[in-house]
């Protein structure tokens, strides 16, 4: 066997299509969930991953910087998760690892609380921001995943690092979308099995 040198995971094919038609401004958190909530319902249909996508806009003017979902089941990569993905793009598109340089004030907008992988990736991404849809059990009692061991008071943990939380925009339509995906026969990839 060789061993790997590298890997790489890229947009399913729909969304990089779709890339010129999203719009360039979102001006309020509603604008910006519904374009959220739209990705993670279309990506899950697609069979890519997850009913999930995550975006990274100019907090102030709601400029679309980058857009990513779950890509789990597309690339064969675990930690392909939409804030993993819209992050990296971010990153990529704005050339530096740190979101936040130069005073930078970008905005990660999620269809549910970070998991505990995407809960690091968000906190040493430099974003400023962080707004969810949603933080309770229904994500994990709808689709069947695991989100894994999130400490209770991870939106103040956060707060405490500079990162300004808002949670509950447009939460029953990312609960809606949950309810779909978990209703169909769609995969729910946990390494381990059943949720813990």
């Amino acid at each position: 066997m060789t061993l790997a040198s590298g890997f790489s995971a890229s947009l399913p094919d729909w969304l990089e299509a779709d890339l010129p038609n999203l719009p360039v401004v979102l001006p309020t958190l509603e604008d910006r969930m519904d374009l959220v909530n739209d990705l993670a319902d279309r990506n899950w249909r697609a069979g890519n991953g997850g009913p999930f996508a995550a975006i990274v806009v100019d907090a102030a003017t709601g400029r679309l910087v980058s857009a990513g979902v779950n890509v789990v089941l597309s690339s064969g990569l675990s930690s392909m998760h939409a804030e993993v993905t819209a992050i990296g793009l971010a990153q990529s598109a704005l050339a530096r690892w740190d979101l936040g340089a130069s005073g930078a004030d970008l905005q990660l907008v999620v269809n549910w609380r970070p998991c505990v992988m995407c809960y690091g990736a968000t906190m040493w991404s430099g974003v400023r921001s962080l707004v969810v849809a949603g933080d309770g059990p229904e994500l994990e009692a709808l689709s069947g995943f695991d989100e894994g061991p999130v400490v209770e008071d991870w939106a103040a943990q956060f707060e405490a690092r500079g990162i300004r939380v808002t949670i509950g925009v447009r939460r029953e339509e990312a609960v809606a979308v949950f309810r779909a995906y978990g209703d169909s026969d769609a995969t729910v990839y946990n390494a381990r099995g059943a949720v813990v």
